[in-house]
């Protein structure tokens, strides 16, 4: 047993002690940093008097975020995009809600709810208010932070850039709200819309701080430890305790 934990353990010293070195020294993963902005739309009146607007972007969008106050109540509205597909859920933004986006088609539909990737999305508005929220893009870092694989920092920032680049494009939003099957009256409503765009900041080697994983790797072998002796032992203990109590039961026997 003992020649088996101290190989189990220079094991497990040597691939934590590289799994460390690999990724502080040696580590293929750059980190990238973009802006994370708030833009807010300056949305134009499309007929005067009625509750339909619009505005053109031309960024790397992450999120867009459409509220809405004093409308009818029951009314619908109606986000269009005109360029380019969003994907949109009821539970987006919501605290302890579960959800993915990043699969519009997925096989867990049935038993998660699905984000829905389309052109044009639409809600109810109770009571005349709602907040309808969107991504446009899922391969943006939404905080600002992003993680890739590259053979050194100069081709990471060149990937990184054309990430963005290529996520940057012209979409013209549409608002509308409709009651009883007709647009609604402007008068009382306010509709703000607001989107989080993105650009490129700076590039780094990703790197974990040794000291902190050190300690990291330390617990796990004496975790490890833990799994190969302690609980073997607690058996055989067990196993030599029972095994001395049957032999004095028969001690006893004989005795009688």
């Amino acid at each position: 047993m003992l020649r088996t934990m101290i190989g189990t353990g220079m094991t497990l010293i040597l691939l934590l002690s590289y799994a460390v070195y690999s990724n502080t020294v040696d580590s293929e993963y750059y980190g990238y940093t973009t802006s994370n902005e708030s833009l807010e739309m300056d949305l134009n009146v499309e007929e005067e008097g009625t509750s339909q607007w619009y505005y053109t972007t031309d960024n790397a969008i992450t999120w867009v975020n459409i509220s809405v106050t004093g409308a009818p109540s029951d009314s619908l509205l109606t986000v269009e995009a005109e360029g380019t597909n969003w994907s949109h859920s009821p539970s987006l933004g919501l605290d302890d809600a579960a959800y993915i986006c990043n699969e519009p088609e997925s096989d867990y539909s049935s038993i998660i709810e699905t984000c829905e990737y389309s052109r044009v999305h639409t809600m109810v508005l109770d009571n005349g208010t709602g907040i309808l929220r969107g991504r446009v893009s899922l391969d943006l870092p939404i905080r600002g932070k992003g993680y890739l694989e590259s053979e050194n920092q100069e081709n990471a920032e060149t990937e990184a850039r054309d990430l963005i680049q290529r996520e940057s494009q012209t979409v013209t939003w549409k608002i509308k709200i409709e009651s009883e099957g007709e647009i609604a009256s402007s008068e009382g409503v306010d509709v703000s819309a607001l989107a989080v765009t993105h650009e490129f900041v700076s590039i780094e080697h990703f790197q974990l701080e040794p000291v902190q994983e050190t300690i990291y790797s330390i617990a796990a072998l004496v975790g490890c430890f833990f799994l190969v002796l302690v609980i073997p032992l607690m058996i055989y203990f067990s196993a030599t305790f029972r095994e001395r109590r049957d032999e004095s039961l028969r001690s006893t026997i004989e005795e009688e």
